[in-house]
Protein backbone atom coordinates (compact mmCIF):
# COMPACT_ATOMS: atom_id res chain seq x y z
CA UNK A 1 0.00 0.00 0.00
CA UNK A 2 1.43 3.52 -0.94
CA UNK A 3 2.19 6.49 1.51
CA UNK A 4 -0.66 8.29 0.19
CA UNK A 5 -3.14 5.11 0.46
CA UNK A 6 -1.96 4.79 4.01
CA UNK A 7 -2.45 8.57 4.82
CA UNK A 8 -5.82 8.47 3.57
CA UNK A 9 -6.78 5.50 5.81
CA UNK A 10 -4.94 6.92 8.89
CA UNK A 11 -6.95 10.55 8.25
CA UNK A 12 -10.13 8.25 8.00
CA UNK A 13 -9.47 7.20 11.30
CA UNK A 14 -8.93 10.08 13.17
CA UNK A 15 -11.97 11.69 11.42
CA UNK A 16 -13.90 8.72 13.20
CA UNK A 17 -12.57 9.24 16.51
CA UNK A 18 -13.26 12.83 17.24
CA UNK A 19 -16.97 12.07 17.37
CA UNK A 20 -16.67 10.38 21.15
CA UNK A 21 -14.70 12.95 22.07
CA UNK A 22 -17.06 15.62 21.32
CA UNK A 23 -20.03 13.83 22.96
CA UNK A 24 -17.69 12.91 25.76
CA UNK A 25 -17.64 16.73 26.09
CA UNK A 26 -20.89 17.65 25.60
CA UNK A 27 -22.32 15.16 28.17
CA UNK A 28 -20.13 16.37 30.54
CA UNK A 29 -20.85 20.33 30.04
CA UNK A 30 -24.46 19.10 30.54
CA UNK A 31 -23.37 17.86 33.55
CA UNK A 32 -21.50 20.51 35.21
CA UNK A 33 -24.57 22.76 34.16
CA UNK A 34 -27.02 20.82 35.55
CA UNK A 35 -25.24 20.81 39.22
CA UNK A 36 -24.68 23.91 39.01
CA UNK A 37 -28.23 25.15 38.06
CA UNK A 38 -30.53 22.18 39.66
CA UNK A 39 -28.66 21.35 42.83
CA UNK A 40 -28.19 24.68 43.94
CA UNK A 41 -30.77 23.93 47.03
CA UNK A 42 -28.73 20.99 48.17
CA UNK A 43 -25.71 22.80 48.57
CA UNK A 44 -26.66 24.66 52.05
CA UNK A 45 -27.82 21.18 53.72
CA UNK A 46 -23.80 20.00 52.81
CA UNK A 47 -22.82 23.43 53.50
CA UNK A 48 -24.86 23.04 56.87
CA UNK A 49 -23.42 19.10 57.20
CA UNK A 50 -20.45 20.26 57.60
CA UNK A 51 -20.76 23.24 59.89
CA UNK A 52 -23.05 20.29 62.83
CA UNK A 53 -19.40 18.40 62.78
CA UNK A 54 -18.84 21.00 65.25
CA UNK A 55 -21.97 21.41 66.61
CA UNK A 56 -23.76 19.02 69.33
CA UNK A 57 -27.36 18.11 70.19
CA UNK A 58 -28.12 18.75 73.70
CA UNK A 59 -31.60 16.46 73.61
CA UNK A 60 -29.57 13.89 73.03
CA UNK A 61 -26.32 14.84 74.87
CA UNK A 62 -29.27 14.60 77.59
CA UNK A 63 -30.50 11.36 76.31
CA UNK A 64 -26.74 10.10 76.80
CA UNK A 65 -26.15 11.40 79.86
CA UNK A 66 -29.73 9.85 81.26
CA UNK A 67 -28.35 6.56 79.81
CA UNK A 68 -24.86 6.50 80.81
CA UNK A 69 -26.18 7.39 84.79
CA UNK A 70 -28.35 4.51 84.47
CA UNK A 71 -25.77 1.90 83.16
CA UNK A 72 -23.40 2.81 85.99
CA UNK A 73 -26.40 1.95 88.42
CA UNK A 74 -26.27 -1.08 87.06
CA UNK A 75 -22.73 -1.95 87.32
CA UNK A 76 -22.78 -0.67 90.59
CA UNK A 77 -26.10 -3.04 92.04
CA UNK A 78 -24.16 -6.29 89.91
CA UNK A 79 -20.84 -5.47 92.49
CA UNK A 80 -23.22 -5.03 95.02
CA UNK A 81 -25.29 -7.89 94.58
CA UNK A 82 -21.92 -10.20 94.65
CA UNK A 83 -20.33 -8.59 97.42
CA UNK A 84 -16.68 -9.07 95.99
CA UNK A 85 -15.87 -5.41 95.77
CA UNK A 86 -12.39 -5.81 95.55
CA UNK A 87 -11.81 -2.60 97.70
CA UNK A 88 -8.45 -0.55 98.24
CA UNK A 89 -7.58 3.14 98.79
CA UNK A 90 -6.81 6.11 96.64
CA UNK A 91 -5.45 7.90 99.79
CA UNK A 92 -6.78 9.90 102.31
CA UNK A 93 -8.98 13.08 101.92
CA UNK A 94 -8.26 15.91 102.96
CA UNK A 95 -10.06 15.14 106.39
CA UNK A 96 -7.77 12.70 106.76
CA UNK A 97 -10.76 10.00 106.18
CA UNK A 98 -9.84 6.85 103.36
CA UNK A 99 -10.70 7.38 100.39
CA UNK A 100 -11.76 4.34 99.03
CA UNK A 101 -12.30 2.64 95.48
CA UNK A 102 -14.06 -0.47 94.41
CA UNK A 103 -14.49 -2.71 91.18
CA UNK A 104 -17.93 -0.88 91.04
CA UNK A 105 -16.38 2.48 90.92
CA UNK A 106 -14.51 1.05 87.72
CA UNK A 107 -17.41 -0.46 86.39
CA UNK A 108 -19.78 2.20 87.05
CA UNK A 109 -16.96 5.21 85.33
CA UNK A 110 -16.07 2.62 82.50
CA UNK A 111 -19.59 1.74 80.99
CA UNK A 112 -20.53 5.75 81.81
CA UNK A 113 -17.84 7.82 80.30
CA UNK A 114 -16.99 5.11 77.30
CA UNK A 115 -20.65 4.56 76.33
CA UNK A 116 -20.38 8.72 76.37
CA UNK A 117 -17.54 9.10 74.57
CA UNK A 118 -18.74 6.71 71.59
CA UNK A 119 -21.86 8.15 70.81
CA UNK A 120 -20.27 12.03 71.02
CA UNK A 121 -16.18 11.56 70.43
CA UNK A 122 -15.44 14.84 70.23
CA UNK A 123 -17.06 16.39 73.22
CA UNK A 124 -14.65 16.97 76.70
CA UNK A 125 -15.51 14.48 79.26
CA UNK A 126 -14.41 14.16 83.07
CA UNK A 127 -14.96 11.22 85.48
CA UNK A 128 -14.08 11.09 88.80
CA UNK A 129 -11.92 7.99 87.90
CA UNK A 130 -10.03 9.33 84.81
CA UNK A 131 -7.01 7.02 85.58
CA UNK A 132 -9.04 3.87 85.42
CA UNK A 133 -7.91 1.94 82.13
CA UNK A 134 -11.62 0.27 80.52
CA UNK A 135 -11.32 -2.77 78.40
CA UNK A 136 -13.74 -4.74 77.11
CA UNK A 137 -16.91 -2.34 77.91
CA UNK A 138 -20.51 -2.92 77.35
CA UNK A 139 -21.36 0.73 75.79
CA UNK A 140 -24.86 1.86 74.32
CA UNK A 141 -27.20 3.36 71.66
CA UNK A 142 -29.60 6.37 72.47
CA UNK A 143 -32.92 5.18 73.40
CA UNK A 144 -35.32 8.30 73.61
CA UNK A 145 -37.38 6.21 75.47
CA UNK A 146 -35.83 7.30 78.77
CA UNK A 147 -37.37 10.58 78.39
CA UNK A 148 -40.84 10.32 80.23
CA UNK A 149 -43.94 10.67 77.32
CA UNK A 150 -44.85 14.81 78.04
CA UNK A 151 -40.99 15.87 77.63
CA UNK A 152 -41.28 18.17 74.69
CA UNK A 153 -37.62 18.87 74.22
CA UNK A 154 -35.76 20.54 71.12
CA UNK A 155 -32.96 19.46 68.96
CA UNK A 156 -31.06 22.39 70.35
CA UNK A 157 -27.02 22.92 68.94
CA UNK A 158 -24.25 24.40 70.30
CA UNK A 159 -20.44 24.44 69.56
CA UNK A 160 -18.83 21.53 70.68
CA UNK A 161 -15.90 23.86 71.91
CA UNK A 162 -17.89 25.28 74.40
CA UNK A 163 -19.47 21.78 76.42
CA UNK A 164 -17.72 19.87 79.25
CA UNK A 165 -19.34 16.77 80.80
CA UNK A 166 -18.79 15.72 84.49
CA UNK A 167 -19.34 12.26 85.54
CA UNK A 168 -19.03 10.50 89.16
CA UNK A 169 -19.72 6.89 88.33
CA UNK A 170 -20.11 6.34 92.47
CA UNK A 171 -20.90 9.01 94.93
CA UNK A 172 -20.74 8.55 98.35
CA UNK A 173 -18.10 5.33 97.65
CA UNK A 174 -16.89 4.45 101.33
CA UNK A 175 -21.03 4.72 102.25
CA UNK A 176 -21.39 2.13 99.89
CA UNK A 177 -18.82 -0.15 101.15
CA UNK A 178 -20.82 -0.03 104.48
CA UNK A 179 -24.43 -1.20 102.76
CA UNK A 180 -25.31 2.43 103.49
CA UNK A 181 -26.77 2.37 100.32
CA UNK A 182 -29.86 4.59 100.09
CA UNK A 183 -26.73 7.95 100.23
CA UNK A 184 -24.97 5.92 96.83
CA UNK A 185 -25.66 7.50 93.40
CA UNK A 186 -24.85 8.42 89.75
CA UNK A 187 -24.31 11.77 88.26
CA UNK A 188 -23.66 12.96 85.15
CA UNK A 189 -23.86 16.89 84.38
CA UNK A 190 -23.97 18.94 81.10
CA UNK A 191 -21.94 22.39 81.24
CA UNK A 192 -22.01 25.08 78.23
CA UNK A 193 -19.35 27.76 79.10
CA UNK A 194 -18.93 26.82 81.87
CA UNK A 195 -22.52 27.18 83.20
CA UNK A 196 -24.43 24.05 84.55
CA UNK A 197 -27.28 23.38 82.02
CA UNK A 198 -28.25 19.77 82.05
CA UNK A 199 -27.59 17.26 85.45
CA UNK A 200 -28.58 13.92 86.41
CA UNK A 201 -28.61 12.27 89.22
CA UNK A 202 -29.41 8.18 89.83
CA UNK A 203 -30.12 6.28 92.80
CA UNK A 204 -29.41 2.71 91.57
CA UNK A 205 -30.40 1.56 95.04
CA UNK A 206 -34.22 3.24 94.57
CA UNK A 207 -34.26 3.07 91.18
CA UNK A 208 -35.07 6.91 90.17
CA UNK A 209 -33.35 9.67 88.34
CA UNK A 210 -33.64 12.64 89.01
CA UNK A 211 -32.62 14.50 85.74
CA UNK A 212 -33.07 18.81 84.44
CA UNK A 213 -32.68 20.64 81.60
CA UNK A 214 -32.65 24.64 82.69
CA UNK A 215 -35.21 26.52 81.18
CA UNK A 216 -37.02 22.86 79.66
CA UNK A 217 -38.29 20.00 81.60
CA UNK A 218 -37.38 18.09 84.34
CA UNK A 219 -38.03 14.53 85.78
CA UNK A 220 -41.12 13.07 86.78
CA UNK A 221 -39.40 11.79 89.65
CA UNK A 222 -37.82 15.45 90.49
CA UNK A 223 -41.23 16.93 89.99
CA UNK A 224 -42.51 14.52 92.60
CA UNK A 225 -40.23 15.24 94.86
CA UNK A 226 -40.38 18.97 94.73
CA UNK A 227 -42.77 20.59 96.93
CA UNK A 228 -44.27 24.28 95.34
CA UNK A 229 -44.74 25.15 98.87
CA UNK A 230 -41.89 24.65 100.72
CA UNK A 231 -41.54 25.91 104.42
CA UNK A 232 -38.06 27.51 104.98
CA UNK A 233 -38.15 29.77 107.62
CA UNK A 234 -36.31 27.85 110.07
CA UNK A 235 -32.55 26.84 109.00
CA UNK A 236 -32.08 23.08 108.55
CA UNK A 237 -28.68 22.12 107.39
CA UNK A 238 -27.42 18.93 105.69
CA UNK A 239 -23.44 18.76 106.11
CA UNK A 240 -21.12 15.88 105.17
CA UNK A 241 -20.64 12.92 107.53
CA UNK A 242 -17.18 12.43 106.46
CA UNK A 243 -16.13 16.16 108.50
CA UNK A 244 -19.41 16.98 110.23
CA UNK A 245 -17.48 18.34 113.43
CA UNK A 246 -16.24 21.72 111.20
CA UNK A 247 -19.01 21.98 109.30
CA UNK A 248 -21.36 21.60 112.56
CA UNK A 249 -19.55 23.83 114.34
CA UNK A 250 -19.82 26.67 111.55
CA UNK A 251 -23.61 26.01 111.45
CA UNK A 252 -23.78 26.50 114.59
CA UNK A 253 -22.17 29.76 115.01
CA UNK A 254 -23.90 31.10 111.89
CA UNK A 255 -27.35 30.02 112.31
CA UNK A 256 -27.26 29.80 115.93
CA UNK A 257 -27.49 26.87 118.65
CA UNK A 258 -31.22 26.37 117.93
CA UNK A 259 -30.31 25.20 114.07
CA UNK A 260 -31.25 21.69 113.01
CA UNK A 261 -28.36 19.76 111.04
CA UNK A 262 -29.23 16.81 108.68
CA UNK A 263 -25.58 14.60 108.51
CA UNK A 264 -25.82 12.56 105.54
CA UNK A 265 -23.06 11.65 102.64
CA UNK A 266 -23.01 11.98 99.21
CA UNK A 267 -22.91 15.68 97.07
CA UNK A 268 -25.62 14.04 95.21
CA UNK A 269 -28.09 13.05 98.00
CA UNK A 270 -27.68 16.23 99.78
CA UNK A 271 -28.82 18.35 97.00
CA UNK A 272 -31.97 15.95 96.80
CA UNK A 273 -32.89 16.41 100.60
CA UNK A 274 -32.95 20.32 99.75
CA UNK A 275 -34.69 19.78 96.68
CA UNK A 276 -36.91 17.39 98.63
CA UNK A 277 -36.91 20.23 101.82
CA UNK A 278 -36.07 17.92 104.04
CA UNK A 279 -33.17 20.42 104.24
CA UNK A 280 -33.33 23.71 103.40
CA UNK A 281 -29.58 24.41 102.69
CA UNK A 282 -26.46 21.87 101.64
CA UNK A 283 -23.15 23.78 103.24
CA UNK A 284 -19.62 22.60 102.84
CA UNK A 285 -16.87 23.76 104.18
CA UNK A 286 -14.06 22.49 102.32
CA UNK A 287 -12.94 21.86 98.82
CA UNK A 288 -15.09 19.35 96.50
CA UNK A 289 -14.63 18.18 93.50
CA UNK A 290 -16.81 19.60 90.23
CA UNK A 291 -17.84 16.21 89.21
CA UNK A 292 -19.53 16.04 93.02
CA UNK A 293 -21.48 19.37 92.32
CA UNK A 294 -22.64 19.75 88.68
CA UNK A 295 -25.35 17.71 88.34
CA UNK A 296 -26.96 19.03 91.52
CA UNK A 297 -25.97 22.98 90.71
CA UNK A 298 -27.54 21.71 87.61
CA UNK A 299 -31.23 20.53 88.64
CA UNK A 300 -31.13 23.25 91.56
CA UNK A 301 -30.83 26.28 88.60
CA UNK A 302 -33.64 24.68 86.91
CA UNK A 303 -35.65 24.55 89.46
CA UNK A 304 -34.59 27.90 90.65
CA UNK A 305 -32.34 27.57 93.16
CA UNK A 306 -28.40 28.52 93.91
CA UNK A 307 -25.65 27.12 94.67
CA UNK A 308 -21.97 29.10 94.83
CA UNK A 309 -18.95 29.06 96.82
CA UNK A 310 -18.63 30.37 100.42
CA UNK A 311 -17.67 34.06 98.80
CA UNK A 312 -21.53 33.76 96.88
CA UNK A 313 -19.64 32.82 93.38
CA UNK A 314 -21.02 30.53 90.74
CA UNK A 315 -18.78 27.61 89.67
CA UNK A 316 -17.17 27.39 86.94
CA UNK A 317 -17.53 24.22 85.05
CA UNK A 318 -15.62 24.93 82.40
CA UNK A 319 -12.58 23.09 80.84
CA UNK A 320 -9.79 25.07 81.71
CA UNK A 321 -9.74 26.09 85.57
CA UNK A 322 -9.58 23.28 88.00
CA UNK A 323 -11.28 20.49 88.73
CA UNK A 324 -11.90 21.15 92.31
CA UNK A 325 -13.35 23.84 94.23
CA UNK A 326 -11.57 24.86 96.91
CA UNK A 327 -13.82 27.54 98.48
CA UNK A 328 -16.78 25.46 100.18
CA UNK A 329 -20.29 25.74 98.75
CA UNK A 330 -23.89 26.71 99.89
CA UNK A 331 -26.61 25.22 98.03
CA UNK A 332 -30.72 25.95 98.44
CA UNK A 333 -34.05 26.57 96.86
CA UNK A 334 -34.78 29.74 98.77
CA UNK A 335 -33.23 32.27 100.97
CA UNK A 336 -29.59 31.82 99.24
CA UNK A 337 -28.66 35.60 99.90
CA UNK A 338 -29.65 35.64 103.24
CA UNK A 339 -27.66 32.42 104.12
CA UNK A 340 -24.46 33.49 102.11
CA UNK A 341 -24.62 37.09 103.87
CA UNK A 342 -24.16 35.57 107.33
CA UNK A 343 -21.62 33.04 106.10
CA UNK A 344 -19.70 35.73 104.52
CA UNK A 345 -20.17 38.21 107.81
CA UNK A 346 -19.29 35.38 109.75
CA UNK A 347 -16.18 34.07 108.05
CA UNK A 348 -15.27 38.34 107.47
CA UNK A 349 -15.63 38.41 111.38
CA UNK A 350 -13.96 35.34 112.56
CA UNK A 351 -10.76 35.94 109.77
CA UNK A 352 -10.32 39.82 111.95
CA UNK A 353 -10.28 38.14 115.16
CA UNK A 354 -7.76 35.68 114.45
CA UNK A 355 -5.59 38.00 112.80
CA UNK A 356 -5.87 40.03 115.92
Amino acid sequence: MSYAKRGEKMGGTIRINRVPATIALVLVTILIVYFVNFHQDERPALYGMLRNQNKVNLRKLLIGAIQAAQRGGVEILDVASTRDLNERSKGKTDEGANDPFTDADGRSHCVMKEGLHRIFPRVKIYSEEDKESCTNVNTFDLDPTVLHETAVLPNELVDIKDVTVWIDPLDATQEFTEKLYQYVTTMVCVAVNGKPIIGVIHSPFIGQTAWAWVDHSMSEYLDSIHPIDADTSKPLITVSRSHAGSVKELTRNVFGENSEILTAAGAGYKVLQVISNNATAYLHSTKIKKWDICAGDAILNALGGVMTNLNDELIDYGPHGSAVNDQGLLATLKNHNEYIEKLMEYRKSHTAAVRR
